[in-house]
C-alpha cells in the first residue's frame, strides 16, 4: 500500500528505469501551430503565448534566429554539466569543440516549442535523429497536438521507441469539451483519446497536460478530467494553473474582470483531490507552470518555487493521510 504524502515522481521514474536522473533539454525546432497558420486558426489558445514558458522560443523570438538542434543541446549540456560539476574547463571545451565534448548525465532532448509533431516528415526525421545522435541524449520527449499525429509520424516514433526512450506530451488542457471550444483548442476530447490510443499501440510513453482553473470550470471539472486520464492509456501528466499572459486574448478577460483565478492555497488542495483520483502508476512530471519573465505575467504571482510547491503537495496528503491513487476505482 502506498504511504500517506507519496505520489509518483518523474524522477523516482527515471531512477527506477535508468538508475540515475535524466535531464530534459528544452528544444526549439522552428515549427509552428495548426491553431496559429490558419490551418485551424489563426488566433491560437486564448491563453497561449509561446515564448512566455518556453525559453527556447523566447531565445528564437529575441534573437531573430535559430540555432541547430545539436548546438542547442550541447550548449544546454556545457552549461548544465558546468552547474553540476563547477567545471568551467570542461564548458569552455565543449563551446570551442563539440565534436569531442561528453557530457557526464543522460538527456532527453525535450521538442518544447509549439508542435513538434507538424512539419514534413523528412524535415522531423532529420530533427530527431540529430537530437538522438548527440552525445548524451538517450530519447525524446516531444511536445504535440493529438490532431497532429500522422501516420508516418507515429509510425517513425515507434522505430525510435525499440531503441531510445521516447515520451509523446499531448496537450489536452481539459476533458470537457465546452472548455476546449471556449479556449479556441481546435479540438476535442475524443481526438486527444484516439492520440493516446494510437500512442500506446506504438510502444510510446504519454504524458497529457492540463490546466487548472479554466474559465467556466467547476472543481468537479477539473477533478472529472484527472478521472478521465486515469483511465487512458497514459504514463504521465503535466498540471498547470491557468496564468494570464500579456498580449493574449486571455488578458482582455481578465482586464474585464470575467475570470476567477485559482489562488495558491485552493490550488494546492485541487491538486491532491486531482492526485487521488489519478492511478498510482501515472508519473507526474510538473505541478505548476512558470514564466519565463516575470514581465509576461499579469496574474496570477505565486511566490513559491516548484520545488517548495511540491513539498506543500505532500504535507497537505500527509495531513489528510492520503496518497496518489487512494480514491481511483
Amino acid at each position: 500500500m502506498s504511504t500517506p504524502g507519496w505520489y509518483y515522481r518523474l524522477s523516482s521514474f527515471f531512477k527506477e528505469k535508468f538508475g540515475e536522473k535524466v535531464y530534459k533539454i528544452p528544444l526549439d525546432a522552428g515549427l509552428t501551430c495548426p491553431n496559429r497558420d490558419g490551418t485551424i486558426s489563426t488566433a491560437g489558445c486564448i491563453y497561449c503565448y509561446n515564448p512566455g514558458f518556453s525559453r527556447s522560443a523566447l531565445s528564437r523570438e529575441q534573437e531573430k534566429q535559430q540555432i541547430g538542434i545539436r548546438a542547442q543541446i550541447l550548449l544546454y549540456q556545457a552549461e548544465a554539466e558546468k552547474r553540476i560539476r563547477k567545471d568551467s574547463a570542461n564548458y569552455n571545451k565543449a563551446l570551442s569543440d563539440h565534436s569531442n565534448f561528453m557530457p557526464r548525465r543522460k538527456y532527453l532532448a525535450y521538442f518544447q516549442s509549439y508542435s513538434n509533431t507538424y512539419g514534413d516528415i523528412s524535415y522531423l526525421q532529420a530533427m530527431y535523429k540529430e537530437a538522438l545522435e548527440t552525445p548524451g541524449v538517450i530519447g525524446l520527449s516531444i511536445a504535440t497536438r493529438p490532431d497532429c499525429l500522422s501516420a508516418s509520424v507515429l509510425e517513425l516514433l515507434e522505430i525510435y521507441a525499440r531503441d531510445y526512450h521516447i515520451w509523446l506530451e499531448l496537450g489536452l488542457q481539459s476533458s470537457h469539451d465546452r472548455t476546449l471550444q471556449f479556449i479556441n483548442r481546435g479540438h476535442g476530447y475524443n481526438s486527444f483519446a484516439e492520440a493516446v490510443q494510437y500512442g500506446h499501440e506504438k510502444g510510446l510513453n504519454i504524458c497529457a497536460h492540463i490546466i487548472n482553473g479554466l474559465p467556466g470550470e467547476s472543481w468537479e471539472d477539473m477533478l472529472e478530467t484527472a478521472r478521465r486520464l486515469s483511465s487512458l492509456h497514459i504514463q504521465g501528466i503535466k498540471f498547470h494553473q491557468l496564468q494570464v499572459l500579456r498580449g493574449t486574448h486571455l488578458e482582455k478577460l481578465y482586464l474585464q474582470g470575467e475570470l476567477d483565478l485559482l489562488e495558491e492555497k485552493g490550488y494546492i488542495h485541487l491538486l491532491c483531490d486531482q492526485l487521488e483520483v489519478l492511478r498510482h502508476d501515472i508519473t507526474v512530471h510538473r505541478f505548476l507552470a512558470e514564466v519565463t519573465s516575470q514581465d509576461f505575467l499579469l496574474a496570477p504571482h505565486w511566490e513559491n518555487s516548484r520545488a517548495i510547491f511540491a513539498q506543500q503537495i505532500e504535507v497537505e496528503l500527509k495531513r489528510r493521510g492520503s496518497w496518489q491513487g487512494k480514491k481511483c476505482l
